[in-house]
This record gives structure tokens, C-alpha cells and sequence, in this order.
């Protein structure tokens, strides 16, 4: 759970919802959702225990509605807002700067996944202008002169190419270089997203968002490598 909702905050937001008029569990969540622009969203296991207890309370009744509980507040859980409505101000702030600070980060991430994915498809696109390449010599600087007899040389085993290496290995070198330089590039964003996320001494919540940007990330690679 993100910081904000610490300290019973989260059953005074529940309130707040409910004040607007009677919902279920996912229609809760959904909003939730929503006030951190998808970038936080409670599990069920977080938001129904704390319905139950504020039905245990008097703050809440329920009723069942097509397979749901459909949860309505109570003039007791009116009267705790009122008595709360200090806190709940302070509360909308912290959710504001929350929500604020998360999408730092995830334009931060999403910045360095870009530039990761970029550098990516340059380097494929190299790869592949390095395979294309044709495999030819320049001509020599004039006729090669009659060989002296004697035994006939043995054939290399393949093509060469005007420095006497198979031709084959142009290709295979470039391939290896342009590995090694991913290699690097992946080891080097590695690194920088992970020193980004420690140096902000990021929350639970926080850092499932990240990994959820990262996991995007990758699935988006996938679909470019198929």
C-alpha cells in the first residue's frame, strides 16, 4: 500500500468515496485506480477487509446486489468525516504530491526504456546492413603475374576475401561487435535504472510500478524481435 494510506488513511479515503453514493469493492478500486492515474491500484485483499471493518464499526451497511455487495455509507460514517475533514484535506494534498512524484518516476523509467529501446533498433538496423553487405574484393592493382611451376596449391577450405580470411568472417565479426556493444548498452541501463530507483528510497507500491514499466519494457522488445 502506498504511504499515503497509512495509519488508517485508507478507511477515511473509503468513506470519502462512499459519500458520493453507494458502490462494490471493484468500483472502489477502480476509482482508486483512477485518482493515481493507473499508477497505484489496491488489491482486494487490502480493500475488503477494511469494508468489513468499517461495517463492524456502523460506518457502513451493504446490501447484495446482482452477486455483489454493494456497500452504502451510514450517518455514523458521515459524522466520522466531518469530524475528520482536517485530515481528509491533508489527505487529498498527500495524494496529489503521491501521485505527482510516482509519475516522475515512471516518465523517468519510461525515458530511459525509450532511449534503451532506440539505441536497440540502431544497432539491429547495423546488423542487418552488416549482413546485407555484399561480398566482393576490390580489383587488384593490375594482372597477377603467371605462378612459378611447380605444386598446385591447396584450395582454402572457403571464399576468402581480399585479405586472405574466409569471406565469412566479415559478417560473423560484426555480429560479435554488435552483441558485445548490447551486451554493454544492457549491463549500463541495468545499472543507471537501478541506482535511479534506490536513490529514491521508493515505497512497495512504488516499486511494483516500476517493475510493471519494465515488464512493458520487455514485452514491447519481444513483439519488436519476433
Amino acid at each position: 500500500m502506498t504511504a499515503v494510506f497509512s495509519h488508517g488513511r485508507l478507511r477515511l479515503y473509503l468513506l470519502k468515496l462512499l459519500d458520493d453514493g453507494p458502490k462494490h469493492g471493484y468500483e472502489l478500486i477502480r476509482l482508486l485506480e483512477e485518482r493515481f492515474l493507473g499508477l497505484y491500484a489496491p488489491s482486494a485483499g487490502t480493500i475488503y477487509p477494511r469494508l468489513q471493518r468499517l461495517e463492524a464499526d456502523g460506518l457502513v451497511t451493504h446490501t447484495a446486489a446482482g452477486g455483489r455487495k454493494v456497500y452504502e455509507i451510514t450517518e455514523a460514517g458521515r459524522a466520522e468525516l466531518r469530524q475528520r475533514a482536517g485530515e481528509l484535506t491533508a489527505l487529498e494534498s498527500d495524494i496529489a504530491a503521491s501521485v505527482e512524484d510516482l509519475s516522475a518516476l515512471a516518465g523517468e523509467i519510461q525515458n530511459e526504456v525509450r532511449g534503451s529501446v532506440r539505441d536497440l533498433k540502431r544497432e539491429l538496423r547495423e546488423a542487418a546492413r552488416q549482413t546485407r553487405r555484399p561480398r566482393w574484393a576490390p580489383p587488384g592493382p593490375g594482372p597477377t603475374p603467371a605462378p612459378a611451376p611447380g605444386p598446385s596449391p591447396v584450395p582454402p577450405a572457403g571464399p576468402t576475401s581480399a585479405f586472405g580470411a574466409s569471406s565469412e568472417a566479415g559478417p560473423a565479426s560484426a555480429s560479435t561487435a554488435t552483441l558485445a556493444e548490447f551486451d554493454q548498452r544492457l549491463a549500463t541501463f541495468a545499472v543507471e535504472v537501478g541506482a535511479l530507483v534506490r536513490a529514491r528510497r521508493l515505497s512497495d507500491s512504488q516499486l511494483r510500478t516500476a517493475i510493471r514499466l519494465l515488464d512493458g519494457a520487455l514485452d514491447g522488445l519481444r513483439r519488436l524481435l519476433r
